[in-house]
């Protein structure tokens, strides 16, 4: 999991940040990023991809990474950001927030997929980088730890859509909710929704 940051520890590259987004494929809430920036010679026990986690170590891997790191941060592109700049670019736009929430920019960026964000710096892109990369894996973990407490939140106020399960994707009970009782303020209105009826506040 530290093969690309010790190599580029050793090529004397210090501020290395690992970025992962997570909520791409949801109905409903945000999409988020995060980055995070190593100790070099500092290891997280347990680091790994989010989806190869429960949701307990990863909130207790969450807690740790976020005391042993050199810089974290999470960010996040809203619905009404989704719905005018399409989910692709949204998800970039998030990315590049984490970028920039740092002073100064770090070094070099490892980044999850294909997608690289439009900053004039160096980096990477690796595919399932997730199961790859520590820095990585460490911005999925505090990705995905954000954005589902978040969407368990949402879910104390509109429980018909089964954010505390699906923390909205599309699932079946997802798209019975939202035949039943219509579409949210907090729903992707570019998406397909397969209803027009609006919820009712």
């Amino acid at each position: 999991m530290y093969e690309f940051e010790e190599r580029l520890w050793r090529e004397g590259i210090k501020t290395i940040m690992g970025l992962d987004e997570v909520g791409r494929g949801c109905l409903a809430g945000p999409v988020v990023a995060a980055g995070v920036i190593l100790k070099p010679e500092t290891k997280v026990e347990g680091i790994n991809d989010s989806k190869q986690l429960s949701g307990d170590e990863r909130s207790e891997i969450a807690e740790e990474i976020k005391q042993k790191a050199q810089y974290w941060t999470i960010q996040s592109c809203d619905v009404a950001e989704i719905d005018k700049l399409n989910i692709y670019w949204a998800s970039i736009a998030a990315m590049e927030k984490c970028i920039h929430s740092k002073s100064e920019l770090p070094e070099f960026l490892l980044v999850d997929g294909k997608q690289y964000p439009q900053v004039l710096l160096p980096g990477e892109c690796l595919i399932k980088g997730d199961s790859r990369s520590a820095s990585i894996a460490a911005a999925s973990i505090l990705a995905k730890v954000y954005r589902d407490e978040l969407m368990h939140q949402l879910h104390q106020e509109m429980p018909f859509f089964g954010w505390d399960s699906n923390v909205g994707y599309p699932t079946q009970k997802h798209y019975k909710g939202l035949q039943e009782y219509g579409i949210t303020a907090h729903h992707r209105r570019s998406f397909k929704l397969k209803t027009e009826k609006v919820f009712a506040v």
